[in-house]
């Protein structure tokens, strides 16, 4: 390939044809392909190289994939935002993009994964596209949500079961990455498939490691005889609305349609969830917010969503016609990165970068258009009611490890929090079908707790503090009492509709 044959400006770079040694690594010019574009997968530091083309190319950037493919990467929010809401100037059929029409893409590119064309509503427009995502909404629009809520608490109970007498976790391999798969597992319809294996496949396939075609494997032949079991004898769940919607989906489609919902909702539910944790034990802001009464979960997952969007960039739309976009001229068969990361920093529309967005559902973190993610109100709900149910459980969590400490694994597609180890005073079992609660309240501590109770000391603990001469714990808002073991479940009839209305 040549850089001028496609280069994503139209213009051919200057003495591109002159052969020259790659820069050594920390060299200002390191990461720059033909033509001093930036390869996207080199760089060290995403965001600062989003802000660094935006500086030099405006709204619309050129850039440079695994190969040196062309690529645009959309900064701005107004033009993502015109890109997915133009279907006869932009489509999601990665067969008309220019180097892989032309044979410039090898089968195993790295990034095949999401370039391959499938049968799906993902990559389908037009009539084909309403047929297949009409299916889709119709049966997320089956999903009760007061059942949803059940389903996240009692999922909450069994995971953290498995850690919570221990007095430590990491938050991100054994809490978010296992809860929206339970959840999930449940929604589709197959809640025995849920385990440790189908965790692991499920982040294997993702990564793009080695394994991931075994991996994809294993999670398709499990929705290959959800499908089959549904087909035969259908109930009320996702796969069967699914399998018995009129559009007449194929075993075929249906099997890959359950797939593309389970991993895009894992994917990007797990990447909320430890980043919102994360935020809440980092942050004093949200502490503060969260215990003082002045800021919801709900409202900090929406916060997040505009600071972390689980996916940074997505690949990809392409140009059905030679058009405009940023004051760039796209040429037909050009592909475009939508790129709700850098759009949602974009000065034009979020001056300051670290202002609070409370009540503003503008960000891009679930696209937009024909193809807007159909399940974001899910997502919302694992997010929201994990973190508080988890707080529930363990009300005095906190980091185990500096923050500086916290490591990170950034892709094009996603930036990933690897780990998130906290500690937390051991806590016994809850029943799974009881709501998440504090339960043997620990002795009064002196750091911050969320949504937990201070309870007072008794007298002779009193005494004793009083002969140490501890400090006074630092002034604040105290949180209503909550009773140390879950209470007998009322028995009146409007106190077991609240039960139910709430998700217990």
């Amino acid at each position: 390939m040549t850089p001028e044959s496609h280069s994503p400006t139209g213009h051919p770079p200057t003495g591109a044809d002159v052969p020259r040694p790659g820069p050594p690594p920390g060299c200002p010019a390191h990461g720059q392909g033909p033509g001093g574009l930036r390869r996207l997968h080199e760089a060290d530091d995403l965001r600062k190289l989003y802000e660094e083309l935006r500086a030099e190319h405006g709204p619309v950037a050129p850039a440079l994939l695994h190969d040196d493919l062309p690529v645009w990467v959309v900064l701005g929010h107004a033009e993502n935002l015109h890109m997915v809401r133009t279907p006869a100037q932009y489509c999601r059929d990665t067969r008309t993009w220019s180097p892989l029409r032309e044979g410039l893409v090898r089968p195993d590119h790295p990034l095949m994964p999401h370039i391959a064309w499938q049968p799906i509503c993902a990559h389908a427009e037009g009539d084909e596209h309403k047929r297949l995502r009409g299916a889709i909404d119709a049966a997320v629009a089956t999903i009760d949500f007061r059942t949803l809520r059940r389903h996240i608490n009692r999922s909450t109970q069994r995971v953290v079961n498995r850690f919570c007498e221990k007095g430590e976790a990491d938050l991100v391999g054994q809490y978010a990455e296992h809860l929206p798969m339970a959840v999930m597992c449940q929604i589709l319809g197959m809640p025995d498939e849920y385990d440790d294996r189908i965790v692991e496949a499920a982040r294997d396939m993702i990564k793009g490691t080695e394994t991931a075609n075994a991996s994809n494997a294993y999670i398709v032949e499990a929705l290959g005889r959800l499908t089959a079991r549904r087909r035969a004898e259908p109930v009320n769940d996702f796969a069967s609305h699914l399998v018995t919607h009129p559009a007449g989906l194929t075993d075929e489609e249906v099997r890959e349609h359950l797939r593309l919902v389970l991993i895009a909702a894992y994917e990007t539910t797990a990447n909320l969830l430890a980043n919102v944790l994360r935020q809440v034990l980092i942050d004093p802001r949200f502490r503060a917010q969260l215990n003082g009464g002045q800021m919801t979960v709900p409202e900090a997952v929406e916060q997040l969503l505009w600071d972390e969007p689980p996916f940074s960039t997505t690949f990809g739309y392409f140009a059905k016609q030679e058009t405009e976009l940023g004051g760039r001229r796209i040429r037909k068969g050009d592909g475009l990165l939508f790129a709700p990361a850098p759009a949602n920093v974009d000065p034009r529309v979020r001056p300051d970068p670290t202002a609070d967005m409370q009540g503003n559902r503008s960000h891009l973190a679930f696209g937009g258009g024909p193809h807007e993610c159909p399940g974001q109100d899910i997502g919302r709900a694992i997010a929201e009611v994990g973190v508080d149910a988890l707080l529930m459980r363990l009300p005095d969590v906190e980091l185990d490890i500096d923050e500086d400490e916290l490591v990170y694994t950034e892709s094009i597609a996603s930036r990933h929090l690897v780990a998130l180890p906290v500690r937390f005073t051991p806590r016994p079992q809850q029943d799974v079908t009881q709501r998440p609660s504090h339960q043997n309240e620990p002795p009064v501590r002196q750091d911050w707790h969320i949504g937990a109770a201070r309870p007072q000391p008794t007298p002779s603990a009193a005494a004793a503090s009083e002969r140490r001469a501890e400090p006074a714990p630092p002034p604040g808002p105290v949180p209503p009492p909550q009773p140390a073991a879950e209470p007998a479940r009322p028995r009146g009839a409007w106190q077991r509709f609240l039960l139910w209305w709430r998700g217990y």
